[in-house]
Parts: structure tokens; sequence; C-alpha cells
């Protein structure tokens, strides 16, 4: 997506917990940048990871340089496009 990385691995415990990482590297901008993606893929995550996640597994929000500027609701729907790619 253009504005993350998505990365989703399933654990393989009977845990069917899901649990997210998110990083965003010093390449896409100084730390009021990046904390502010953070927060940003922090409240998409808790919006749509229960809904369209895929139980028992590690998903991983990687920033890219374009995400800051997208719109919020972009995000959303490009999350919702990729976990929907991930779960076929």
């Amino acid at each position: 997506m253009p504005g993350f990385v998505l990365l989703v691995r399933v654990r393989g415990d009977d845990d069917v917990t899901m649990r997210i990482g998110i990083t965003v590297s010093k390449k896409v901008g100084n730390a009021v940048v990046r904390n502010r993606m953070k927060r940003r893929f922090r409240e998409l995550a808790r919006e749509i990871l229960p809904t369209e996640g895929v139980a028992g597994a590690d998903h991983v929000l990687i920033g890219r340089n374009s995400g800051i500027e997208r719109d919020f609701a972009a995000l959303r729907a490009d999350l919702t496009k990729a976990l929907a790619r991930v779960r076929k």
C-alpha cells in the first residue's frame, strides 16, 4: 500500500489473540512526524483489526514516507484492502 507495508504472520499456537507491531524509521521524518504516524496507525488498528484482522496472528505495520500525507480515510481503506488480500 502507498502509506504502509503490512506484514501478517500466523503464530501457530492455540492463542487466537491478534497482536500488533508498529514501526516507523527515521527515514520518514523527525520524531514528531514518526510519532504522529504511529498514533494514526494505532487508531487504525483499534478500529479495523478486531473485525478484519487474522485471528492468532501478528500484524506489523511499517510506515512509508507517503503515509503521513495520506488522508485518514484513505489509510483506513488501504488497511481494509490489505487485510482482505492477506485473508485470501
